[in-house]
């Protein structure tokens, strides 16, 4: 009997993500430094070979959920209709994502505090954020048909924004959600690109 791509794509996806929260899981626990490969394989009832087969490093499966953060941002802003401009098509971006996942639960909020302290993780952090912001500016100047300055203080501007509403989110007592947060972040970086 053969399986069909589909179930074995879920199955990847599956496995991918059992790491991805092991990882986060130990990282918490024990710290970034004190977490080893085998640990996460274990967790995730794995062998260490699969892991690799996955992620090249423990840091790649600490980082696994901002990088899927990332290509939602992506795929959501190349999906909305081709009439609307780059402003409001990223706001209704943020607007869906948030009616989608919902907000984070504290577990998470601990874990990725923990996990940005380490210096290697930060670096791989600030690395896919340059590299999301360069995609994302690369799809407004398609969006707009303007390939100058614009695109790239936008891109640049939505998520500096994203990244403090978090951050301001985190380091509060977490009294209104991050979806709030986020939105009222928008809203006033709104006030310099609305068309």
């Amino acid at each position: 009997m053969t399986t069909t791509p589909g179930l074995r794509e879920r199955k990847k996806a599956e496995t991918r993500q059992a790491v991805y929260k092991a990882a986060l899981r130990l990282v918490a626990e024990h710290g970034f430094d004190h977490v080893t490969v085998e640990a996460i394989a274990d967790a995730a009832n794995i062998s260490r070979r699969t892991f690799f087969n996955y992620f090249a490093d423990k840091a790649d499966a600490v980082m696994y959920g901002e990088e899927q953060r990332h290509q939602l941002i992506l795929a959501k802003f190349r999906a909305r209709p081709a009439g609307e401009s780059s402003w409001p098509a990223l706001y209704r971006v943020a607007e869906e994502i948030y009616g989608e996942l919902g907000e984070p639960d504290r577990d998470w909020s601990l874990r990725i505090r923990l996990a940005r302290r380490h210096p290697s993780l930060l670096a791989r952090q600030l690395a896919g954020l340059g590299a999301l912001e360069r995609e994302l500016a690369q799809a407004i100047a398609e969006r707009d048909g303007d390939h100058g300055l614009r695109p790239r203080v936008l891109a640049g501007a939505y998520l500096t924004t994203l990244r403090i509403a978090t951050v301001v989110w985190l380091e509060e007592d977490q009294n209104r959600g991050l979806a709030e947060s986020t939105m009222a972040a928008l809203d006033e970086l709104g006030r310099s690109f609305e068309d």
